[in-house]
Order: C-alpha cells, then structure tokens, then sequence
C-alpha cells in the first residue's frame, strides 16, 4: 500500500454496485483501488459525474481488473466468507493519514478499537481528535475497516457512511448473519 498526494493518483475506471449497505462506489488506478464510498439511491449519479470530471482526463466508467476483484471479494465478505481484502491499494493523504490508515488495517475482523487505542498505536496518545478526523477522511471504506473504530464507552460513535451501515458491519463481523450481495 502507498500514499500518494492526491494530485497523481491516475484513475483510470469508475463503477458502482448495490451492496446490503446501499450502492458503493468504487474507482481504481490501473494497478491498485483508491476509492470505496457509500453514496444512497439518490445521489449515486451525482457523485459518480462529479468524480468522473475530478479525473475527467483519465477515467472511464466501468469495470477493470481491480474492481473487479474489489466486487468479488465483497461479495465474499458480506456472505462471512471473507475476513480479510487482498487489494493493491493507493490513499492519498498526508503522511499522518498514512499512518492512521494503516493502523486501521491492523484491527482485527469483529473487533473494535476506541480512537485512543488508535492513537495509542500510531504512537500519539493526545491525537485521538486528528485520528478520529483521519478515520473520518478515510476513502476505503470496509476495504481500510474504519468502521471498526468505536468511542472509549463502546458506544459506536460516528460514521461518514451512516450509524445504520456501522451496525450492519459490525454485526456482520460478529458474526450475527450474512448479507446477500
């Protein structure tokens, strides 16, 4: 996994899925994925254009290798046959990002760590608030687990992708159903 600024990730295909959490929408260089985000019915087209014009030189709609091997291990994950991605991934941010994404990939499938622990474990105990702001920038969701990132009391804390998919997941990698695909 590397971190690139933002400026030279080379999209190079752009699609979207239905999932049990809602549409997802994911896009990939020609080698590694970049980008898993939820989006709603709603705003799928909107937000699929806008990423189409961030990247307007370079990106096509549809599949590739690498989302295509994205869709069929999440597939596998929300069926609980997958604990683990096997992606070549790329998430641009800054350096302390880097670190906070890559600590996220180290918590456990079921288990969940407070944002200290998280801070605690890039070597930071008093940056629990940028941590939580790194968790919250994170452009992979379920692929890079911020999901599992939960407030000191266990209580779930807050989630860009919605409280209601924070649950399904966690439920899910604790092993309380599967969910078709």
């Amino acid at each position: 996994m590397q971190t690139l600024p933002t400026s030279v990730v080379p999209v190079r295909a752009l699609d979207w899925r239905e999932s049990p959490v809602g549409p997802l929408i994911a896009a990939a260089t020609d080698e590694a994925l970049c980008l898993l985000e939820f989006s709603d019915e709603a705003t799928v087209a909107q937000r699929i254009a806008e990423l189409g014009r961030h990247y307007a030189d370079s990106v096509r709609l549809g599949s590739s290798a690498v989302l295509d091997e994205l869709w069929q291990q999440l597939e596998q994950y929300f069926r609980g046959e997958r604990r683990e991605f096997a992606l070549p991934l790329v998430y641009p941010g800054t350096q302390f990002q880097g670190q906070v994404w890559s600590a996220l990939q180290e918590i456990g499938y079921g288990e969940t760590w407070s944002y200290l622990d998280l801070a605690r474990r890039i070597g930071d105990s008093g940056a629990t608030r940028a941590v939580g702001a790194a968790n919250g920038a994170n452009r992979l969701a379920i692929v890079i687990p911020c999901h599992r990132v939960v407030n000191a009391d266990g209580d779930l804390g807050g989630y860009g992708g919605g409280l209601w998919r924070k649950r399904i997941l966690l439920d899910l990698e604790r092993g309380q159903g599967r969910l078709p695909f």
